[in-house]
């Protein structure tokens, strides 16, 4: 009987070649890992998107997660904001995102003589009511090695520990543009506002012990939400104060409007606001 593992590596070997559009996240490590298990190290290349839209800690974690796994890892720049589609966030942004992407893998593959592009898409993406960038990767004819052997990300999680991944319990880290509610227009301010508010938090928490798991700073039109696991909100609201004080910090990085503070859950992205509630 063939493991998932098996099915994975079968699934990477019918490919002559691949670039992995690698994000350092546990998906995209898992298909890079089992690229470089199953092909020639020459035939394997990791192909990072950098834009505003990622975090710089996200940037730097990849590259040492690339590094420690041997693999060549080319950093392309990409403009997802000079696209209208991306820019309007209107609900389909995820579809231009990707368009734009891995198109620009695409083109660095071609320019390599690389055959596939594949990406960390699984089983329970394909499974999800509305992921419009699935679409782009149809479009540009990119591989889902996961999704095809039906990989859910329970089962990515439990290979990528078998195969001793440093990222088998990393949380989800999607890019800093899915902070930013449907129908407020994202922008390079907004991009950068929304790191500076998650790096500021992140400290400040510190400071009192408290370590957050999730953390998430939603701009949701005229008003902002912190997002915690569970066990961290509960530290916080155990801490007399120190939600004021992160607000305040928050109101001073430029955040204006009522800030408040949920339980994050995942898979989330920042909900869309009401015309009332929209940023001018």
């Amino acid at each position: 009987m063939t493991t998932p593992a098996d099915r994975l590596l079968a699934r990477l070997r019918s490919f002559d070649s691949v670039a992995v559009a690698f994000s350092g996240g546990v998906d995209s490590t898992l298909v890079l890992a089992a690229a470089l298990r199953a092909l020639p190290a020459d035939r394997v290349l990791a192909v990072i998107a950098d834009s505003p839209s990622l975090a710089r800690t996200e940037l730097i974690e990849a590259r040492k997660v690339a590094a420690d796994l041997g693999a060549e890892l080319v950093e392309v720049r990409v403009a997802e904001l000079d696209d209208p589609g991306y820019r309007a966030n209107t609900g389909n942004r995820c579809y231009f995102c990707k368009r734009t992407v891995l198109s620009a893998i695409s083109d660095l593959a071609v320019r390599r003589g690389i055959t596939h592009v594949a990406t960390g898409t699984h089983a329970d993406d394909r499974r999800a009511l509305h992921r419009p960038g699935l679409r782009a990767a149809r479009e540009l004819a990119v591989v889902e090695p996961l999704a095809d052997v039906d990989l859910g990300k329970r089962g990515i999680r439990m290979l990528a520990a078998e195969w001793s991944l440093p990222v088998a319990d990393k949380p989800a880290t999607p890019c800093l543009a899915s902070r930013i509610a449907v129908g407020v227009p994202v922008s390079i301010g907004r991009l950068g506002l929304v790191e500076r508010a998650e790096i500021a938090v992140r400290a400040r928490l510190a400071d009192a012990g408290v370590r957050p798991r999730d953390l998430r700073v939603r701009l949701l039109g005229k008003e902002f939400a912190i997002e915690l696991d569970p066990s961290a909100r509960t530290a916080l609201e155990r801490s007399p104060g120190l939600t004021a004080d992160v607000l305040t910090e928050l109101n001073g990085l430029g955040l204006t409007g009522a800030g408040r503070v949920g339980t994050y859950s995942s898979p989330a992205l920042a909900p869309a606001i009401s015309d009332s509630a929209r940023a001018s």
